[in-house]
């Protein structure tokens, strides 16, 4: 069977699918990250989402480089499940990198926080 991807081309959304994504996605996910691509094989699910455009700062900033972060998250319908999230950095006026504070996996892991703790409790 071929895999399906979906590629998301603007960041404003309909609210079915925000509905159906934030379903699969860390609580909150959505205030900050729009989806960018999410491509699923018979064995794999791979979401992508980029950090919107909105520094965590008054101050006057420019847009630096994003970094990615890939974490594994539980299983979607039996497939390996991967998110990973386009971080944006900023830099202020003084060459001071910004970026938000988003917690997005457990401490010590690549796990997302929630399936860490699953894990923890089923061994």
């Amino acid at each position: 069977m071929l895999g399906l991807r979906v590629i998301f081309y603007t960041p404003s959304m309909d609210p079915l699918i925000k509905n159906v994504l934030s379903a699969f996605l860390p609580e909150n996910t959505l205030d900050y990250f729009d989806p960018l691509d999410i491509e699923r094989t018979d064995t794999t699910m791979k979401i992508s989402l980029t950090e919107k455009n909105n520094p965590p700062t008054d101050k006057k900033v420019r847009f630096k480089d994003f970094q990615n972060i890939t974490i594994t998250d539980f299983p979607i319908r039996g497939r390996e499940t991967t998110v990973t999230y386009r971080r944006r950095r900023w830099v202020d006026v003084d060459g001071k990198t910004i970026k938000r504070d988003i917690p997005l996996t457990a401490s010590g892991t690549k796990l997302e926080k929630e399936f860490a703790l699953f894990l923890k409790e089923e061994s």
